[in-house]
């Protein structure tokens, strides 16, 4: 199963094989049934879960950088409360 393919703007690295997938399923029952599409849909499965991948790697990343951000504001927090206390 993959990702609802009507946004081509989300999907921009994986489009033309969208495009190749959807021109398949536009020949008709018969071209999905005979299994004529596989290819495009194997390829386009590929090209989802890559971008997928890459997607999870970026947000991972951003995350570490709020945590560690906000790691660095509660210390300084933490330091000003101390210093007032003193």
């Amino acid at each position: 199963m993959h990702a609802p393919l009507g946004n081509p703007d989300r999907q921009i690295a994986c489009a033309e094989l969208i495009e190749a997938f959807e021109k398949c399923h536009a020949q008709g029952m018969i071209a999905r049934m005979t299994g004529q599409c596989n290819s495009q849909k194997a390829a386009l499965s590929m090209c989802l879960r890559q971008e997928r991948k890459d997607r999870e790697a970026r947000n991972h990343e951003d995350a570490k950088a709020r945590t560690l951000k906000k790691k660095q504001v509660w210390q300084a927090l933490e330091k000003e409360k101390a210093q007032e206390g003193v």
